[in-house]
């Protein structure tokens, strides 16, 4: 689908029609399109969380009747481009070859001059590139440093690979460099809030290599998806996001210079000495990085820093009030009791998702459920003893919700009036389980039985419940009402009261022959 609310985002901070398409992986005409259609609408950036890109399809483009036209089939470049490399392989073969695709599947073709003005412009665009000229404060390039930094461990002696994430302003090609046990997402996200403070400021665009923590990667060269952490990191920051295609180091001329460069001002400046942590490597590296900064430039006046403090530095946007947090995402099914399982703590979300499987958004602060794409619920993460549970009453069913209105005391309360053996049963299942809570259930289902079948009868099935065991269960308890138990021993206590009383009755009691 369209990313309508990433076009829209990324048109408000002014980002050109070619980048947006570039980043959002459609075509300028469809930013076009898509930009005066929400100008006719009187529809922009900030938009609402329901607004989704679904939605904004129905907003912007809504569905109508339309004559049905047949769509010509356009040419498969991919395969063109390896067959033209083939001997006695032309233009026109391929033509007539895709006439009888078409044929087959009952597609207009296009016409012969068509057919090769539109292989001419898939030529043109593999051997084009996208150097441009950068404003100041307009951009920054962010990659990792092909050959590793190292640290010693101090109890072993082993030696540990330290990878260096390189970003450099575009216009100054002032850097920021840190070292990084490994090129995972944590450290890729952590690297950027870490720039991003060290820069004083953002810049409206950045661009990434194609690496999997930056992009996630298609068959086609030119479509291009953004990791949905990376994304977040950019809404959050105010920033967009144009990746450099592969194999077009072009696209990213400065980081990959400044890698090469930073490689052999401190990774080999650093080389005969011998870091313990990665702390003491990162002290290291930015006394080397400050030296590098400061260095002139042999071909014009000032340094970078120079450069970067006059020129770039007045430009950036503002930081946002808070870090970007670093955030994971998990998938959940809902459970029968409406909530799911993160990390061993429970969750609520609205009961009629029972079933459902859920995207959940983890910080180390909160935690975020969607469904759909749209977020559903929403917690403040749980810490400490696993089991807990966070709920929320409007996620109950109605019947539900009443359980609140009543905590434990409440139920041994309501027990000790109707027995000693109705207010045992309920003082052990209360203490049954690890969360008091979780056994309100079983109380309510009590209080239940004693509107069905009296409060006497409870009793006496209680007493015969514990008769068998320390800790009866409701459902114990149910069965025995149910089959009428609790009603035989009253019978059979009634019928011996009758024979003692009695005077041609027996007067030895059933007790006597239990001796």
């Amino acid at each position: 689908m369209t990313k309508y609310r990433e076009i829209l985002r990324l048109a408000s901070l002014g980002i050109s029609q070619q980048s947006i398409a570039d980043s959002c992986g459609v075509s300028k005409k469809t930013v076009n399109r898509v930009l005066k259609r929400a100008r006719e609408l009187n529809l922009s950036w900030p938009l609402e969380p329901n607004e989704t890109d679904a939605a904004l399809a129905g907003i912007l483009f809504p569905s109508t009747k339309k004559q049905v036209s047949p769509n010509k089939r356009m040419p498969d470049f991919d395969y063109i481009q390896k067959e033209l490399l083939r001997n006695g392989v032309n233009k026109k073969l391929l033509w007539t070859e895709y006439l009888e695709e078409c044929r087959q599947s009952g597609e207009e073709p296009l016409m012969y001059s068509q057919f090769c003005y539109y292989i001419q412009q898939d030529e043109q665009k593999r051997r084009a590139t996208m150097h441009i000229s950068r404003k100041p404060g307009e951009q920054i390039e962010v990659d990792w440093a092909g050959d590793p930094a190292h640290i010693t461990d101090p109890d072993t002696g082993e030696i540990i690979d330290a990878w260096l994430f390189v970003g450099v302003m575009t216009y100054s090609q002032y850097p920021y460099v840190e070292a990084f046990i490994n090129e995972k997402q944590r450290s890729w996200i952590t690297a950027h809030v870490h720039m991003y403070e060290y820069f004083g400021g953002v810049t409206r665009i950045l661009v990434p290599d194609n690496t999997k923590t930056a992009v996630i990667h298609t068959h086609d060269w030119y479509t291009q998806e953004l990791n949905t952490i990376y994304h977040e990191m950019a809404e959050h920051y105010n920033t967009a996001i144009i990746p450099a295609r592969v194999r077009a180091p072009k696209d990213k001329p400065n980081a990959e210079g400044t890698v090469g460069v930073i490689s052999t001002w401190i990774t080999a400046a650093l080389r005969n000495e011998q870091f313990f942590s990665l702390a003491e490597l990162n002290r290291a590296i930015r006394e080397k990085l400050e030296e590098f900064a400061h260095r002139q430039f042999q071909k014009k006046e000032g340094s970078r820093y120079e450069i970067f403090m006059g020129e770039e530095l007045p430009l950036l946007a503002k930081l946002p009030a808070t870090p970007y947090e670093l955030a994971e995402w998990k998938q959940a099914t809902v459970q029968f009791n409406y909530h799911i399982s993160v990390d061993g703590m429970l969750y609520s979300v609205p009961y009629e998702f029972i079933k459902r499987k859920v995207d959940v958004r983890v910080t180390d602060t909160m935690i975020e459920i969607f469904y759909s794409h749209n977020r559903i619920a929403s917690h403040r993460r749980l810490h400490g003893r696993k089991g807990q549970y966070s709920t929320v009453t409007e996620h109950m069913p109605v019947d539900h919700q009443q359980y609140l209105e009543w905590n434990g005391d409440r139920f041994r309360n309501w027990a000790q009036r109707i027995g000693t053996n109705t207010y045992t049963v309920v003082n052990a299942i209360l203490t049954s389980q690890r969360v008091e809570q979780q056994s309100y259930r079983s109380c309510m289902g009590l209080l239940k039985l004693a509107d069905k079948y009296s409060a006497q009868r409870l009793e006496a099935a209680c007493q015969k419940a514990l008769s068998y065991t320390a800790s009866p269960s409701y459902k114990s308890i149910k069965n025995i009402l149910a089959a009428g138990q609790d009603k035989l021993d009253q019978d059979a206590r009634a019928s011996d009261t009758t024979a003692t009383q009695s005077k041609h009755a027996i007067t030895r009691g059933a007790d006597y022959y239990r001796r």
